[in-house]
This record gives C-alpha cells, structure tokens and sequence, in this order.
C-alpha cells in the first residue's frame, strides 16, 4: 500500500471484529511511532500497550461519563503518557521542549495510527478517558499525564471505508512564491 492509499484507508473505527491484536503487532506498531520526530529529540513520552484480558479491564477508563460505548470491542489500546519537559543548553543558550510537547504527541500519535493501519489494525484515538483510572491501572502516580489514548482491532466484517469529507483543498491551501 503506498502513502496515499494508507492516508485515505485510515479512519476512526468503531466496530471491531473478535480477532485478538498480537502483542507483536503491537511492539511494532510502538516501534515504528517511536521514530516520530519530537522538539529537541525529547521524545515526551512513554507508550503502555494493553492487550488481551487486561484491554477488556482498560475499557471502562474510555467510557467516562458513559461515553464511548463501541470500545467494548476494541481488543488493545495504547495510552500515551506525556512526560515531564526537558531542556538542553545549546551553546549559551538554555531550550526546552515544554511548548511542543502537544504537537509531538499529536505526530506521535498520527505515526501510531498509520503504523497500525499499515499493518491491517485499526485505530481510534480517544481524547475523553479518565487519566486518575488509567495512571491507577498502570501502577503510576496520581497525576501522571494521558493526552490521547488509541483503541486497536481489526474492523469487523462489513465495516465500510468512508468517503473522507474535507474542506475544498484550494480554501485551505496557498502556494506563496
């Protein structure tokens, strides 16, 4: 599958199949995204694959408020944890990473997505989730940080590609020379 066929394959999944996710996709699925580029390469985060008996145990942390129902199915999750800014001194000069830590777990995030879809998993990113659950779950401090987390499976029968509807392209793009 070329990149073009991967971006418009991609979408958020609902409805999966009751095909397990192997941990060794999902290693390498980890990898992979882990080559995502990140301010001043300080790579902000940590990834906590969840798969089998313990995924069905996870669920309830991305139905907050009753929300997300579908992820019933999803077989596997990965929950990003942001980790704490880090600085460098560049000659005289100190640089952090603190203000793009959002952007580099967004293209993280994007990597993982596509790394899935590339090896015919599917994905959908959660933003609502209950952080003080997960961080429990994990054996982590009270305050550890989750921004995203990705429901894994494969997409049960029947479960159609959608069309992508974007915004014309020619409103949204301008070539400057």
């Amino acid at each position: 599958m070329n990149l073009e066929q991967l971006f418009l394959k991609r979408q958020s999944t609902r409805e999966f199949s009751d095909k397990e996710v192997p941990d060794e996709a999902l290693e390498k699925i980890c990898r992979l995204a882990t080559l995502a580029p990140s301010a001043i390469n300080a790579q902000p985060w940590n990834l906590y694959a969840v798969n089998g008996a313990k995924a069905k145990e996870f669920t309830k942390y991305v139905q907050k408020d009753g929300a997300n129902g579908w992820a019933d199915g999803a077989k596997a999750y990965i929950a990003i944890e942001q980790r704490e800014p880090h600085a460098i001194m560049r000659g005289e000069r100190r640089v952090s990473n603190e203000e793009f830590i959002p952007n580099d777990i967004g293209i993280l995030t994007a990597y993982i997505a596509l790394a899935a879809e590339d090896l015919g998993v599917q994905t959908c990113i959660i933003g609502l989730r209950d952080e003080k659950g997960i961080a429990e779950f994990l054996g982590l401090p009270n305050g550890t940080h989750f921004p995203l987390v990705i429901a894994l499976g494969y997409c049960a029968d029947g479960y159609p590609v959608r069309e992508k509807r974007r915004r014309e392209f020619e409103k949204n793009y301008k070539l400057i020379k």
